[in-house]
């Protein structure tokens, strides 16, 4: 039987310490009693519990024990603390220590562990954030830089993700006392996700917790729409609050590509070394590792050299084992994706981690837990097998629905975008083996992907994939290298993919390939006479017999207009036409008619077209190039044709709707 503790007054103010909960003395007590650690108090002058205390009791002047010149006490019971309020108050003085004093994220970060409680540490991505939305750019990029350090170390993904669902929960609130509330929190979702310590795919999953009419939901657009969608947004939105705190992310990382890089043409490890200690961002040297890993994949040459430096600056104390076990981490995170651009990317990494181990610069032990953590290769492998047939299933119940909202509904469901061009090469592939009908929709497909959600780079790595693998394609579909062809000619026509990124494509492929040679049919059939309208009637589909059903709209549209119709009228017409890869041929017809009609009022909607983004630059140089081509035939009937064009023109420069290279001198040749 295990003995029992007991605590007993002896007439002198003092604290009892029973079962975690805070007792003071104070005058008015009982007589002396002695207490059990459960609070029941026994032997003579006890009344029950030690809390059952009656403001009414005094002290028995007949009782042996009694001490009459001994003042009388009470026991005074203090609430028990909730841990989580007592993390909040730590939370905040270690914020505003950062912030204010130190500016050290290695002291904050440490202060962070040594508090504990981690399964609070969503709350304090909240509250760092919410601190910093009420200060000044310098703190926000503090707020920023700390996440990134804290990110996997000492706050998992999945913490800073719930983090931020509760700050998009309670924006609104936030809003009271911070006006721009909602734009400063899309910046720091836009932030986080450029810093890598949020996927892009949080935006689709955060909506959908979201009521369309909330603060939140707004401010995911925002993020979306005004930093994410914008060109080079990821140097814009590293530098909007400074970065003068610390380096930025993006910086870093160019500047450990440029160490890295120079050390594989010199060869010297010491310099490497004292490069990457001058960096100052111990936390961030899994970059490092992540960066040359991927380069011995790049180029097997620099194998030797790069696991020389890894090995040295492990043994030096200057990588960290959690730095290099993180660094290989990320490297298996993202195999698949590698794998795309570098299809023996997988079996090089599985050579080099047990050299590493072997070596002893590559703990087993953290590795295979982070491993743990983050899932594991085959779970990577199952999931990119899993996506697969679920493409599958869905581009089989396009070709039967073409239904194309709900496509794009079940791609934002499954939610990878990182598998955009592995479905690209599914949906290609599928379509190659059946029907035009098929082939037609796939065309018509790629364009509203591209328009909704896929990236030009999407594109660009379907293709290659597709190209790569052009011969096996071959062995099951005999003209597989022709209608890729076709396809590739179909993208650049409808503005899916610019000429110049045939030359992108081709530089990834081995010289003298099938995939090479496929390229250079499909520049034939680009360069061909009346190209767009042969290769919108490649398949003899639906959209081939709407272009001359368009060719009619758009000419009775631009009639109206010109008889005194409404410029957003005219707008909207075109827009719902929804065939914007064809809107040269708005450009081109508004050309003509205001030569015929001597009114030049149709430079004005097509001004008022380009500020709506409802036609591009490529299509306005595309239009007024295929006006171009037609002037010989159109001065036949117009005899200052050229004239006119050639004001058209300079009107178009002066206003940008044009390529640079696309000049008056060129018209004139």
């Amino acid at each position: 039987m295990a003995s029992r503790e007991w605590f007993f007054t002896n007439g002198q103010q003092k604290k009892l310490e029973l079962a975690n909960q805070n007792l003071t003395l104070s005058p008015k007590s009982p007589p002396p009693f002695a207490v059990k650690k459960d609070g029941t108090a026994f032997g003579k002058g006890t009344w029950g519990k030690v809390l059952d205390i009656e403001d009414s009791s005094c002290i028995d002047e007949k009782d042996p024990n009694c001490d009459t010149g001994e003042e009388p006490y009470a026991l005074v019971g203090s609430p028990v603390l909730d841990p989580l309020d007592d993390y909040k108050r730590e939370v905040v003085s270690i914020i505003e220590e950062y912030y204010f004093s130190s500016g050290d994220v290695e002291v904050a970060a440490s202060d962070l562990m040594e508090l504990g409680l981690s399964e609070y540490h969503p709350y304090f991505v909240k509250r760092l954030v919410s601190m910093a939305m009420d200060r000044g750019d310098k703190e926000k990029e503090k707020a920023s830089v700390l996440l990134s350090r804290l990110y996997a170390d000492v706050v998992s993904p999945d913490q800073i993700r719930v983090g931020f669902i509760r700050l998009l929960e309670s924006v609104g609130d936030l809003a009271l006392d911070i006006p721009d509330a909602v734009k400063v929190l899309a910046l720091f979702i836009a932030r986080a996700i450029v810093d890598e310590i949020l996927p892009p795919v949080f935006l689709a999953r955060a909506k959908k917790t979201l009521p369309d009419s909330s603060e939140g939901f707004q401010a995911i657009l925002t993020a979306e729409k005004s930093y994410l969608s914008a060109p080079h947004h990821a140097e814009l939105v590293e530098k909007k609050w400074g970065g003068g705190t610390h380096i930025t992310v993006e910086k870093t990382k160019r500047k450990i590509s440029d160490i890295l890089k120079e050390y594989v043409e010199n060869g010297d490890t010491r310099e490497a070394c004292r490069c990457i200690r001058e960096l100052g961002v111990p936390f961030f040297h899994h970059e490092v590792v992540k960066r040359g890993l991927v380069l011995v994949m790049e180029s097997r040459t620099s194998e030797p050299l790069i696991l020389k430096l890894l090995k040295e600056a492990s043994e030096e104390g200057l990588i960290s084992s959690s730095q290099m076990a993180k660094g290989f981490s990320r490297v298996a995170e993202s195999l698949d994706d590698l794998s795309l651009d570098i299809p023996s990317a997988k079996t090089l990494f599985e050579s080099i981690v047990p050299k590493a181990i072997t070596e002893g610069w590559l703990d087993e032990d953290t590795f295979k837990e982070r491993s743990d953590q983050n899932g594991g290769l085959p779970i990577e492998d199952e999931k990119l097998r899993r996506y697969k047939k679920d493409v599958v299933t869905i581009v089989q119940e396009y070709f039967l629905s073409d239904d194309i909202p709900e496509l794009i509904r079940s791609l934002v469901d499954i939610g990878t975008p990182e598998y955009n061009p592995v479905f690209l090469k599914k949906l290609i592939t599928l379509a190659m083996d059946r029907k035009n009908k098929e082939k037609e929709m796939v065309s018509v497909l790629l364009s509203a992907l591209h328009m909704e959600m896929f990236s030009t780079k999407d594109f660009i790595n379907g293709f290659i994939m597709l190209l790569e693998s052009a011969d096996d394609t071959a062995l099951d579909i005999l003209e597989a290298s022709d209608e890729l062809a076709l396809f590739l000619a179909r993208a650049v026509i409808d503005d899916i993919l610019a000429p110049l990124n045939l030359d992108e494509i081709s530089n990834s492929l081995p010289p003298k390939s099938t995939g090479c040679e496929t390229i250079r049919s499909a520049r034939s059939l680009i360069s061909a006479r009346h190209a767009g309208e042969r290769l919108l009637r490649s398949w003899g589909g639906r959209t081939g017999w709407a272009v001359e059903d368009a060719k009619d709209k758009i000419w009775k549209l631009l009639e109206e207009y010109e008889s005194g119709g409404v410029i957003s009228e005219a707008c909207r017409c075109i827009r719902d036409l929804g065939m914007p890869f064809f809107n040269h041929e708005v450009v081109k017809k508004a050309l003509v008619m205001a030569m015929e009609k001597k009114n030049d009022r149709m430079l004005n909607l097509l001004q008022e077209c380009f500020a709506e983004g409802i036609i591009t630059t490529n299509q306005m140089t595309k239009g007024f190039g295929r006006t171009k081509d037609s002037l010989d035939d159109l001065s036949l009937d117009i005899p200052n044709a050229k004239e006119k064009f050639n004001s058209y023109v300079a009107h178009a420069e002066e206003n940008g709707w044009l390529h640079r290279d696309f000049g008056v001198l060129q018209i004139l040749d």
